[in-house]
């Protein structure tokens, strides 16, 4: 993604790939155990436990998809990903989701914890 979208020669650039792709490259190949700092999860995997905590998913609004959609479609290179479901608003490169989002609230009647 960033080699389609930012010049290889610029700052900014240099800087995610070092401070942010570089921490998660390292804990992926070189952590394991207790010092592996990050285990991705997929959405589907944290749906589940959201439901497991007693929190309900709300429905996406349309008019933020729509709006999320039209940007991208509008700023963004071709290949970025924008989708939805079962009330996820998936974002990601080439088909692959790199971040779902949505929104929870406590059951009524429920205890959190």
């Amino acid at each position: 993604m960033i080699y389609a979208t930012i010049p290889k020669d610029n700052n900014e650039r240099l800087l995610i790939e070092r401070d942010i792709f570089g921490a998660f490259a390292l804990n992926v190949i070189a952590c394991e155990g207790a010092d592996r700092v990050e285990r991705p999860e997929t959405y589907k995997q944290w749906q589940v436990q959201f439901h497991r905590a007693g929190l309900r998913q709300l429905p996406l609004n349309p008019e933020v998809v729509k709006a999320v959609r039209d940007k991208i479609k509008n700023f963004y290179h071709r290949d970025f990903l924008v989708d939805e479901d079962n009330r996820w608003l998936l974002l990601g490169w080439k088909g692959r989701v790199l971040y779902a989002m949505s929104t929870w609230a406590a059951e009524d009647n429920k205890p959190i914890f």
